[in-house]
């Protein structure tokens, strides 16, 4: 029972200090759009509960839900690297935390397409950031492959540690998976307020 808690917890802790949206490092290519998600605390949170909340919703949802965060996340990131401006972007990305842990933290069944759209909608917001940041030196196609990977693997890591707490105590798992989504939303508010 302890066991698969602590694992939710240090999975929503065990992250990088959040960095603020303006001109993030330099560089260029796929290493660049590969630090982007894993370089801020907002970005970690918000797609590693993505993994959650599909694990959390299981069957197709499994892959559907990160799927079309990255589908939606990618064309963020178009829009982001065309200029196409995208009102609130911060607050759209620090919101995307706190919706995403409340969701799981509620533990409900949702159908497939709803969390898709929910999940795309705020994936957007991702995106947009990831395409506004690349550097100008970088090669869009590299840079978005990078981002995408990146975010492929922390969705990876909250379905990976969802289903490995499942296996460990399956009684207790959906307990965890929901106070992991509260500790989520709580950071999230946390992100807001600074």
């Amino acid at each position: 029972m302890k066991r698969s808690f602590f694992l939710a917890a240090a999975l929503t802790v065990a992250t990088m200090p959040a960095m603020a949206h303006t001109g993030i490092g330099t560089g260029s290519s796929m290493a660049s759009g590969f630090t982007h998600p894993i370089g801020g605390l907002d970005h970690i949170l918000a797609m590693v509960a993505v993994g959650i909340l599909a694990a959390q919703q299981g069957g197709k949802s499994l892959w559907l839900i990160p799927a079309s965060f990255v589908a939606m996340m990618v064309f963020g990131g178009a829009l982001g690297l065309n200029g196409v401006a995208v009102p609130m972007v911060e607050i759209g990305i620090v919101g995307s935390i706190i919706v995403l842990g409340a969701v799981i933290a509620l533990g409900r069944q949702f159908p497939p397409a709803a969390a898709m759209v929910l999940v795309g909608f705020l994936a957007i917001f991702h995106g947009h950031a990831h395409g506004t940041e690349m550097p100008m030196d970088a090669s869009g196609l590299a840079y978005g492959l990078g981002f995408v990977v990146a975010t492929a693997l922390l969705h990876g890591a909250g379905v990976g540690a969802s289903l490995l707490a499942r296996k460990l105590d399956k009684d207790i798992t959906p307990i965890a998976l929901r106070a992991s989504g509260s500790a989520i939303a709580v950071m999230g508010a946390v992100l807001f307020v600074l």
